[in-house]
């Protein structure tokens, strides 16, 4: 017996797309059921300026399939040199729609990343004077932080300390992964939201080092304790509007993953609408997903909706997802939930 249900066609508000050929092979799986995503910044060498922004935009909206549509919504990647002038002008065009924050050394290509925060207050100054988000890494890189611990001690000596000292700055905390974050979320009243992506919904620590170390896993911010993850399925599928997705998508090849010292990113894009049907409706909350994935998103950044649906469809058997998506750089590895998944997109 199938079961369907027809959603605003949603967004991902977190989203790796790299450059070249592996542009070209990752993107239709995303622009096959998303409107628009934030693009991340974290190219080498990153997207620091407005000029630099148009130009990976052109070649993303160069790479999309005939027939497609799709909406790249660019960010800058914040420095201790970004000039508050040159985001200002590329928010006025309509170009850049956030700023990047990555603590230097963080995650993937944030080597160029904020280690002085004194040296970025006027840059937060004039996003917090337009009304440009501030999309945040949280962790901090001290190596004396235990790594689990590495998002809560950024609420308390970065991020809060940060906003008590911008009024107005409106933040995105990207990716939370604690119920330390969800609780700061719900702590706050005004100009905060927060991402959470899917894969941190269906895994936990265990999934990654149980039985064996499972490398496809592997992400960063690296998956918590399960109470963590309870919290984060909570805060997702609640109604609440400051939670909404973002899938951190991140395509690396197999050969760079299973190595020695392997990249951190869980690539999402092909089945994660499937999975967060799979996710909403074994929690009971299916009538949630749409504000989920589809309409909290668009408030937050103050932009239309999407005026275009997509339906999502249940059968009695299993759905066969692509195991890989095969780029010209190598195979990529599709996340796998470790369930059975019956849920399509029609």
């Amino acid at each position: 017996m199938t079961q369907s249900l027809t959603i605003t066609r949603p967004d991902d508000w977190h989203l790796h797309l790299r450059d070249g050929d592996m542009l070209r092979a990752v993107l239709p799986e995303t622009a096959r059921h998303f409107g628009r995503a934030i693009i991340m910044p974290n190219l080498v060498p990153p997207v620091v300026t407005g000029a630099q922004a148009a130009a990976y935009r052109d070649r993303i909206l160069a790479a999309l399939p005939e027939g497609m549509t799709f909406e790249p919504l660019m960010t800058l990647y914040l420095t201790e040199d970004t000039d508050p002038q040159d985001v200002a002008a590329a928010h006025a065009s309509g170009l850049v729609k956030a700023v990047k924050l990555y603590p230097a050394g963080a995650t993937t290509n944030s080597a160029s990343g904020v280690t002085n925060f004194d040296k970025v207050r006027p840059v937060l100054e004039k996003m917090a004077e337009i009304g440009l988000p501030l999309c945040t890494h949280g962790e901090v890189t001290d190596h004396d932080i235990d790594i689990f611990d590495r998002e809560a001690v950024f609420i308390d000596r970065v991020l809060d300390p940060v906003r008590r000292a911008t009024p107005g700055l409106r933040v995105v905390m990207e990716h939370i992964t604690t119920k330390n974050a969800v609780d700061y979320v719900h702590s706050q009243e005004t100009d905060l939201g927060a991402t959470i992506t899917t894969h941190h919904l269906i895994i936990n620590r265990n999934h990654i080092l149980v039985g064996g170390i499972k490398p496809h896993y592997y992400c960063l911010p690296v998956a918590k304790r399960e109470e963590h993850r309870i919290a984060l399925r909570q805060a997702a599928t609640s109604g609440d509007a400051r939670f909404f997705l973002g899938t951190d998508s991140a395509p690396h090849t197999d050969a760079n993953k299973l190595q020695t010292c392997g990249c951190a990113g869980c690539f999402t894009a092909t089945n994660t609408m499937a999975l967060l049907a799979h996710v909403f409706e074994e929690d009971g909350a299916l009538e949630q997903l749409e504000g989920f994935a589809s309409k909290n998103g668009p408030a937050f950044y103050r932009l239309p909706e999407n005026d275009s649906q997509i339906t999502l469809t249940k059968q009695d058997a299993p759905v066969a997802f692509p195991e890989q998506i095969d780029t010209p750089d190598g195979p990529v590895t599709v996340f796998d939930p470790g369930f059975a998944v019956h849920w399509t997109v029609a």
